[in-house]
């Protein structure tokens, strides 16, 4: 069922699932839809896969509804509604996070975002914009503005507040290039973008040295599932120094524009990665919020 809350003006709608008198130390997962989706849409996309971590009482997943299909991303050349509205969606998540910790009675000492496409963009902004909100992220689908072209504060330096990242990138991704530069003049047209972007191995780089870590990254295969679950590879690069959150990029070879698990996206999006599933990136950053603790 639907909930709403009240942000500078306008009403604004999220589902959140999970048990109401489940554990007090429950993490919260904000869910961040693609263009032209909506949270319900998002979760229908993703097989529910998300849901296992509220039927295991280790997290209330709320799926947040953009305004007109869209969130207010730190792109800088958007132009979609909810940029030329200039919606509040930094507002809207924090008023997301105090309401469902009043209605689930969870203390919101770990809130991730997971972010894809679109919304994989409003988690980037919400890292820089609003670093006391979210303690981890998952971002899919999506790669870093360069410096020209985002607008929440490219930095050069270590953040006062890191926190452990992972992003999910197909190397075949037609809508985000894998390599970074423009999308396609038919994606820029279709989602009111534009502006170049990074590379994922540059994003996964840049947000490395947002957390302080100076050691290179360690690269290998994961372990392929079993047989019959078919998919794209996933190759991990694993940004690990002690003392630092961490930053992993799963490159998904010949993947799409797809969010990885055992729901394949349609196939005009491209290959599905299948050797991790967006639930386990979501318990990979809980656990590291658990190491740092």
């Amino acid at each position: 069922m639907k909930s709403t809350v009240s942000v500078a003006g306008r009403t604004r709608s999220f589902t959140a699932v999970g048990e109401i008198d489940g554990p007090g130390d429950r993490a919260i997962v904000l869910v961040f839809h693609g263009s032209k989706q909506d949270g319900e849409v998002h979760r229908r996309f993703t097989g529910n896969a998300l849901d296992r971590l509220a039927r295991e009482g280790r997290a209330v997943v709320v799926y947040l509804d953009g305004y007109r299909g869209n969130w207010n991303d730190a792109r800088a050349t958007s132009s979609f509604p909810a940029r030329l509205e200039d919606v509040d969606d930094v507002a809207f998540a924090r008023a997301v996070v105090a309401s469902v910790s009043r209605s689930h009675r969870v203390e919101a000492r770990a809130v991730v975002g997971v972010g894809y496409s679109n919304g994989g963009q409003m988690v980037f902004r919400l890292i820089h914009e609003a670093p006391d909100l979210l303690t981890g992220a998952v971002v899919v689908a999506a790669t870093m503005p360069d410096r020209a072209g985002f607008l929440g504060g490219f930095s050069d330096s270590a953040a006062d507040r890191p926190v452990p990242v992972v992003l999910v990138s197909g190397t075949a991704d037609r809508i985000v290039p894998f390599r970074g530069g423009r999308m396609a003049w038919w994606a820029r047209a279709m989602f009111k973008v534009g502006g170049a972007a990074l590379s994922a191995p540059a994003t996964a780089a840049y947000f490395a040295r947002r957390n302080g870590i100076t050691a290179a990254p360690a690269v290998e295969m994961l372990p392929e599932r079993p047989a019959g679950r078919k998919g794209a590879r996933m190759e991990e690069t694993a940004y690990r120094e002690p003392g630092h959150p961490p930053v992993t990029l799963y490159s998904v070879l010949g993947g799409g524009h797809t969010v990885p698990g055992a729901k394949p996206a349609p196939a005009v999006l491209g290959r599905t990665g299948a050797d991790r599933g967006i639930d386990e990136l979501v318990l990979e950053v809980m656990e590291a919020l658990g190491r740092s603790a």
